[in-house]
C-alpha cells in the first residue's frame, strides 16, 4: 500500500470532510462545554469502525483513539483541538454559527474535520501500517488551564513515540505549509497588580499617596527588565494592557489603581526570571512611594518548542508532498498554544496550513468575528497528516 492510494481515498472523502467541518462550524461549543462536539466526534469515529476509543480524557471532553497497524513499528500521535470562542459570528457563510455568541473563530473545526477524515483513511488501510496511530481530539485549548496538560497526565501519550499538531492560518495563503525551526509559539503569562495608596484632594498632594504615580513608576521600571536585564537575543514581550484608577473627579487623587498585563517569553529560564522579578519588584516600588502593591500572576501555556530531528523530517515530508516553493519558514509567533505540553513529553512538531484567500475575504485574523478560511485547507491538512504517517509507518 502506498501514500498515493491514501491520498486518493482522502480525495474521495472530501465532500464528507467539508460537511463535517460545516456541521462543527454551525454548532460551536465553548471550552470545557464541548459535550455535543465530543459526541459527534465519537459517533463519527465509531461509524468508521474504530473501537479503541477513550472518552472524557483529562479535565473535560478529551478523546483518544488508537488505530493499530498490521505490523510492529513506532506510534505516531496526531492532535486536533475542537473548542470554540465566545464571539458572535459576523461572516456571510451559509453554515454560520447557530449558537449565538459562540463561534469557531480560530479554525478548530478545520483541525477536527481533517483529522476525522485521516482517521477514516488510516483505519481502512490499517493492515499496511508498520506501527500505530493515536488520534488526540483535544478539548479546551482556548481557556486556561487548557485540556492538553490534563490529557498528558491522563496518559494520552503513553506508548507514543512522536506527536504532531496542525493549525490552519488565515494569514498564510492557501496551498502553503508554514513551519518554525524551533520555537513555534511563546509562553503566555498574565498578571494583575493591585496598588493601594492614600487618596485625597488634588490641591494637597503632600497629604496623599498617589496610586496613579505608583502605577506609572511600576510600569516604567518593569520595562527595564526587558531592556536591561534580559539578553537581547532572548525575545520577551511585556505588555501593560490595562490601567484602572481614579476618574471620578478632576480634583481627587486616587487611592487605588489596577494594572493588567501579559508577559510573552520563549526560553524557560527567561520566563522564570521575568515572573520572579515582577512579583518581587512591584511591591518594593510601591513601598518606596509609601503605598503597597499585590501581584496576582497567572502561568499560561509554556512555549511550543519543536524538536530538531522532527522539524527536519517535517520539512522533507512537506517539501516532497507540496513542493519546495509551498513550504515556508515562519518566524516565532508570540501567541500561546497548549500543544506545548505534548512536546514537553515527546518529540514532534507543530506546523501550519494556509487558509488565506483574499477573493472570499478569508483574511481576517484569528479570534475575529469575520474570521474565515478557504476550505481547501481541510484537504491540505489531511494530506499533510497522511504524508507524515507514511514517512514514519510505511
Amino acid at each position: 500500500m502506498s501514500l498515493t492510494q491514501w491520498l486518493i481515498d482522502l480525495e474521495a472523502n472530501q465532500a464528507e470532510t467539508t460537511e463535517n467541518r460545516r456541521y462543527l462550524h454551525a454548532h460551536p461549543e465553548l471550552s470545557f462545554q464541548e459535550k455535543e462536539t465530543a459526541a459527534f466526534i465519537l459517533k463519527t469515529l465509531q461509524g468508521y469502525g474504530i473501537t479503541d476509543i477513550s472518552t472524557n480524557v483529562g479535565n473535560g471532553y478529551g478523546m483518544v483513539a488508537t488505530i493499530t497497524g498490521g505490523q510492529p513499528g513506532p506510534t505516531l500521535a496526531l492532535r486536533a483541538d475542537f473548542d470554540a470562542l465566545a464571539i458572535t459570528e459576523e461572516t456571510d457563510v451559509a453554515f454560520v454559527s447557530k449558537n449565538v455568541g459562540v463561534m469557531h473563530a480560530c479554525g478548530h473545526d478545520v483541525h477536527t474535520a481533517a483529522l476525522l477524515s485521516v482517521a477514516k483513511v488510516l483505519h481502512h488501510h490499517r493492515k499496511s501500517l508498520k506501527g500505530n496511530v493515536v488520534l488526540i481530539h483535544q478539548h479546551a485549548e482556548e481557556v486556561l488551564p487548557g485540556g492538553a496538560q490534563s490529557m498528558v497526565e491522563a496518559g494520552a501519550l503513553e506508548g507514543v513515540d512522536y506527536v504532531f499538531g496542525i493549525h490552519v492560518a488565515s494569514n498564510l495563503p492557501k496551498g502553503k505549509i508554514g513551519y518554525a525551526q524551533s520555537y513555534a509559539t511563546a509562553a503566555a503569562d498574565s498578571f494583575e497588580i493591585k496598588i493601594q495608596g492614600k487618596g485625597g484632594h488634588a490641591a494637597r498632594p503632600h497629604q496623599t499617596v498617589d496610586s496613579i504615580m505608583i502605577a506609572s513608576q511600576i510600569m516604567t521600571d518593569l520595562q527595564t527588565l526587558v531592556s536591561r536585564k534580559v539578553d537581547p537575543v532572548d525575545p520577551v514581550v511585556l505588555t501593560f494592557s490595562g490601567v484602572e484608577a481614579g476618574g471620578t473627579a478632576y480634583n481627587i487623587i486616587a487611592d487605588t489603581a489596577m494594572i493588567r498585563g501579559t508577559i510573552r517569553t520563549l526560553d524557560a529560564q527567561v520566563r522564570a526570571f521575568m515572573k520572579a522579578s515582577l512579583i518581587r519588584l512591584a511591591p518594593h516600588i510601591a513601598e518606596i512611594q509609601g503605598g503597597t502593591a499585590t501581584v496576582s500572576y497567572i502561568d499560561g501555556y509554556p512555549s511550543v518548542k519543536n524538536t530538531p530531528a522532527e522539524v527536519e523530517l517535517l520539512l522533507k515530508t512537506m517539501t516532497g508532498q507540496f513542493g519546495e516553493e509551498n513550504v515556508i519558514k515562519l518566524p516565532t509567533m508570540m501567541g500561546g498554544e497548549d500543544f506545548s505540553y505534548f512536546l514537553e513529553e515527546k518529540p514532534g512538531a507543530f506546523f501550519y496550513v494556509g487558509g488565506e484567500n483574499n477573493d472570499i475575504q478569508a483574511n481576517y485574523p484569528h479570534h475575529h468575528p469575520k474570521f474565515k478560511i478557504d476550505e481547501q485547507s481541510l484537504h491540505q491538512s489531511g494530506q499533510a497528516f497522511l504524508a507524515l504517517v507514511a514517512q514514519y509507518l510505511l
